[in-house]
């Protein structure tokens, strides 16, 4: 009987985690993506070769480059090709102020772009701000480089201490496993920190490691598959010839994101496990949204009046037991209404907090039916 409910359990969870990557069209977002992907790769690509030339480590992240697309070798030599280019313009007269700014506006788009993906997926509104979003984009643009570099040479020092052990009974098998292991580990650490660092909400290191790990070895196995198709794609190239970089790279791109993108989901609905299991998210009338409406006032404001300190999400849905979806969109909805105010932390390390945004002593039920009626909004 235990395994029937945990079966039923499983198989709800999967419908229900089915239902929400088609309700916020995660394949369109994948192909967005794609688009924005291939308009700034080069541009992308260029600050980041600069900042590792800069340190002077450009050959390790130029191997780096042609190994993450070892798939298709001769997409990489182009891309190179096309960077350095790029490079030389941007040195060049009035390229030197001109191009210099439009290379870091198309990288600081494409990641602002990534950034409003995943707070879709987290339902989080709200970007970050200014400040945070030169800062941290800034310091991303810099550790890339330097990430690359560290795993660069650990990856030799294995690939060294191999060579070494290599005859010893015990310890080179074990070498040879951990270079083999070492794509899959490196994919899944920084699917992991994608998840955590990129939606502008806290996202706890348990909800996103499992679906790292997954992103991270379906994206080897996805490059594998790729590799070990290369008799079909020969096929290709011999009718579209060199154009045929172009679909393939493409192709490349949109599974790449599509694998990204599921994963954050995945992260989303580890977070939230409880409005998923046994659950297919439905869309609630508007009377039920206005009595969970004013549950929350209630909530939120009696926090205030007590002098406790302002309620989070999260804490209001332990006291009323709907899901987090619709708990986020009625403290939307109740922003939009300016009867609630959200406390924003230049920090993302803290879950946002709510406090009433006027008196509520006089608020009855009907003024807020009317409220939001007059917004014509629905929970999604």
């Amino acid at each position: 009987m235990n395994n029937n409910n945990k079966q039923n359990a499983l198989k709800s969870f999967a419908c229900a985690l089915w239902q929400d990557i088609n309700q916020k069209r995660i394949i369109g977002a994948a192909s967005n993506l794609t688009y924005s992907t291939l308009l700034a790769f080069v541009p992308i690509m260029a600050v980041v070769f600069a900042i590792a030339r800069g340190f002077g480590y450009s050959i390790y992240i130029e191997e780096w480059f042609k190994s993450s697309l070892s798939s298709q070798p001769e997409a990489a030599e182009t891309i190179i090709g096309f960077v350095n280019s790029y490079l030389i313009h941007t040195k060049k007269g009035i390229f030197l102020g001109i191009g210099l700014l439009f290379m870091l506006w198309t990288t600081l788009m494409l990641i602002s772009n990534i950034e409003s993906t995943f707070n879709d997926i987290w339902q989080v509104r709200r970007q970050r701000s200014i400040f945070r979003t030169i800062t941290d984009y800034i310091a991303l643009l810099f550790l890339i480089p330097i990430v690359i570099v560290i795993s660069s040479g650990l990856s030799i020092l294995i690939a060294a201490l191999n060579h070494q052990l290599k005859d010893s009974v015990v310890l080179g098998p074990l070498m040879s496993f951990s270079i083999e292991l070492s794509p899959y580990l490196l994919l899944s650490i920084a699917f992991t920190a994608l998840y955590v660092f990129m939606p502008n909400t806290k996202v706890k290191l348990s909800s996103a490691i499992i679906p790292g790990i997954i992103a991270g070895t379906s994206m080897q196995l996805f490059q594998s598959i790729y590799i070990n198709s290369q008799i079909w794609i020969s096929n290709y190239n011999a009718i579209y010839g060199s154009f045929a970089i172009i679909p393939f790279f493409l192709l490349w791109l949109q599974t790449s994101w599509i694998i990204c993108l599921v994963g954050a989901e995945l992260s989303y609905t580890r977070q939230n496990s409880e409005d998923f299991i046994g659950n297919i998210p439905t869309e609630p009338s508007f009377a039920s949204k206005v009595d969970a409406s004013w549950e929350v006032l209630q909530i939120i404001n009696k926090r205030f009046n007590n002098g406790e300190k302002a309620v989070t999400a999260e804490e209001i849905k332990k006291e009323i037991k709907i899901s987090m979806r619709n708990i986020n969109n009625i403290l939307y909805d109740l922003e939009r209404t300016h009867l609630v105010a959200e406390v924003v932390h230049d920090e993302k390390g803290d879950f946002a907090r709510y406090l009433p945004a006027e008196s509520l002593e006089n608020m009855t039920k009907e003024h807020l039916t009317t409220k939001l009626a007059n917004l014509g909004s629905k929970i999604l």
